[in-house]
């Protein structure tokens, strides 16, 4: 059978600063996804490392396709990684529905821009754009980068997260300083799917037909010996990420995990990791503690730090190397 000829796909772009909660958005859109509606994710990663898909898959299950795009924002990439991952993604899943989370670091409104012209023209059927902001972070004065600040008059809708503790003068105060559109107050980005702009566009479903995935195949680590590390880093504009991949079966001590976490300046920290335990995986913010969620087993670790300051890549690897269980 020969694949269906995509148009007028409904096309959420979700946006918002880092760490705002916009993995977190989409692990709940997820839970809600009407049943049999095919949804596909492509997820952008601002380092070398993608992480989001590992972190969203234990939230997936039959008719919803993942890809991701790593190494820096999807418009600054411009070009053939984000056209190609996104052509791919659309003819393996053939979706009803399709959601794209934006780096934090990227920029929303070019992004936007994009794909509202050729070649996606008449392929995606571009719905209001949904941006997540840190409302504690806001009440406290802490600006949104330019590139967030820029894409605020286009949103469709705002989730004001991170609420739970704002006095009503604190958010009367936001919500002087939000465009008038459609904002929502929330804690764990927890929202109906249904009060999010565009969720009643769908497609009439369709035979999903076979498509030849052999160019989708991606080529893991070819491991040496299971104590080997490898690491890698991407920068742009003034933060830096450093990201190590590990072998899935040597495990990790947490407590010397932990400690070689702490001692880093982080501003994001993912990872899915085996410790003695099994696999769990991390999302976290600075000052904040450490919560490790049990996780599927991976076909490898992977661990990525943020940084505001580009830190010795060499020395992090050499101490995270002391967190490997010996024996």
């Amino acid at each position: 059978m020969e694949p269906t000829k995509l148009s007028n796909i409904p096309t959420h772009l979700i946006a918002g600063p880092l760490g705002a909660g916009k993995t977190t958005l989409l692990q709940n859109l997820l839970r809600q996804r009407p049943e049999g509606e095919r949804w596909a994710i492509l997820i952008n990663e601002f380092g070398q490392l993608g992480l989001d898909a590992a972190l969203l898959a234990p939230d997936t299950r039959d008719g919803v396709s993942l890809a991701e795009i790593p190494g820096g924002c999807l418009c600054c990439v411009n070009g053939l990684p984000f056209q190609v991952g996104l052509q791919r993604l659309l003819r393996r899943s053939q979706p009803q529905r399709l959601l794209i989370e934006t780096s934090g670091l990227g920029h929303p409104a070019a992004l936007l821009q994009q794909l509202e012209a050729e070649p996606w023209t008449g392929v995606l059927a571009m719905q209001p754009m949904i941006m997540v902001l840190d409302a504690q972070a806001m009440s406290k004065g802490q600006a949104l980068p330019d590139s967030q600040q820029a894409a605020l008059p286009l949103a469709g809708c705002l989730l004001m997260n991170k609420s739970a503790h704002l006095t009503q003068r604190q958010r009367q105060q936001l919500a002087a300083q939000l465009p008038q559109v459609p904002w929502h107050w929330t804690e764990q980005a927890g929202i109906d799917w249904f009060r999010l702009p565009g969720s009643d566009s769908s497609l009439e479903p369709q035979p999903l037909a076979r498509v030849n995935a052999a160019n989708d195949i991606s080529m893991g680590v070819l491991w040496r010996s299971r104590d080997e590390i490898h690491s890698h880093q991407q920068s742009q504009a003034d933060r830096h990420s450093l990201s190590w991949r590990l072998h899935p079966q040597q495990a990790l001590d947490l407590q010397q995990l932990e400690r070689w976490l702490s001692r880093s300046p982080w501003l994001r920290a993912k990872a899915m990791v085996r410790l003695a335990a099994g696999w769990y995986s991390l999302n976290a913010l600075p000052d904040h503690a450490l919560a490790w969620n049990p996780a599927a087993e991976a076909r490898e670790q992977r661990i990525e730090l943020i940084f505001a300051e580009l830190q010795d890549q060499e020395q992090l690897t050499t101490t995270l190397r002391q967190t490997l269980i010996t024996g």
